[in-house]
């Protein structure tokens, strides 16, 4: 279990980072609205939000990923 769980987190960690430095590299955090108004946030909190944002989707995407190349019988056999 361990073993999967590192299959999913660890790069899904590393592609956060380069999809951070992408858009943050486009995008300043200070130009941005949210429904007409500004952000009330500082760079890094912006950074540190979209960071942990970038990081759960793609983890979220591999585990969905994992899950789906499980035959039947792993998943009837497997406990939650």
């Amino acid at each position: 279990m361990k073993q999967k769980l590192m299959w999913v987190i660890w790069p899904s960690f590393l592609m956060a980072g380069v999809l951070e430095l992408l858009v943050f590299a486009v995008i300043d955090p200070q130009d941005m609205n949210w429904f007409g108004q500004s952000f009330e946030m500082s760079r890094q909190q912006v950074y540190t939000l979209g960071f942990a944002v970038f990081w759960f989707v793609i983890a979220l995407s591999g585990a969905l990923t994992l899950f789906l190349s499980l035959t039947p019988s792993e998943v009837n056999k497997t406990p939650l």
